[in-house]
């Protein structure tokens, strides 16, 4: 699976680079002023001008602590960040989906879902790949850094350590990678587990690996979800439905 890494002090860094005759005046109509108001024809008078007041608008409430989130509508409590490639995927929710369209190769993003923190907690998503591509989960998002587990069409997945640099500049570094027959080429239901220093890793019901990260010393944070195209373009990924809950 193709993945920017870090290993030991190299850093491979992906950032973004977001792109970045005269009509002829015709002379006004004249108009005749009118006369000033007399003993007899007083001044017209008017109501002071109300100024409207726009109607307040509030954050819908934040889902409960475990839930489904079947992407029946765009819930304010996503944030899609741009990690690497030369064009920002673009996200939307189609047809109960959460959909991540890629027009450039190697490029990836993150989601991050920020209703809540969690310190232990299991994610499970029904994911749909193109080929060349990959999705994953991500658990104990903060500023120090957080775990992603990749799944890719190929078959390949990795667990990383990865911390933002800068925007959209992303260091992965590789905890473990591997390759698994549980991984389908297009639609799988993939899982991570995060409960104390140990990270589970599933796809399709089974798990994949089971690992301890004391050494990366993540404690708790955010949730969420990640994707990539690597060189076939334009390609996609959808997420079905993402669920949060507990061991």
């Amino acid at each position: 699976m193709k993945k920017i890494l870090l290993i030991g002090l190299l850093l491979l860094t992906s950032a973004c680079q977001l792109p970045k005759s005269a009509p002829t005046a015709e002379p006004l109509p004249t108009q005749t002023p009118l006369p000033p108001p007399t003993a007899t024809q007083p001044a017209a008078t008017f109501p002071p001008t109300e100024t409207a007041t726009p109607a307040p608008t509030s954050t819908p409430e934040p889902p409960p602590l475990y839930y489904v989130d079947e992407f029946d509508s765009q819930s304010p409590y996503w944030e899609f960040l741009q990690a690497g490639g030369a064009d920002a995927p673009q996200t939307s929710v189609q047809n109960g989906a959460l959909r991540a369209d890629f027009s450039s190769p190697d490029a990836w993003f993150v989601g991050v879902n920020s209703a809540h923190s969690y310190a232990d907690v299991v994610l499970r998503a029904k994911t749909r790949i193109a080929v060349g591509g990959s999705v994953g989960l991500i658990c104990r998002y903060s500023a120090a850094g957080w775990y992603e587990f990749d799944a890719a069409s190929d078959g390949s997945y990795g667990i990383y350590y990865a911390q933002w640099l800068a925007d959209g500049v992303v260091k992965y570094v590789p905890i473990l990678n591997g390759n698994s027959s549980k991984i389908n080429a297009a639609e799988n239901e993939i899982g991570l587990t995060c409960v104390g220093e140990r990270i589970q890793v599933y796809a399709n019901g089974e798990i994949i690996r089971n690992i301890d990260a004391t050494n990366y010393g993540l404690e708790e944070g955010a949730i969420g979800i990640a994707a990539a195209a690597f060189a076939n373009v334009p390609a996609e990924a959808l997420f079905d439905w993402f669920q949060v809950g507990a061991e």
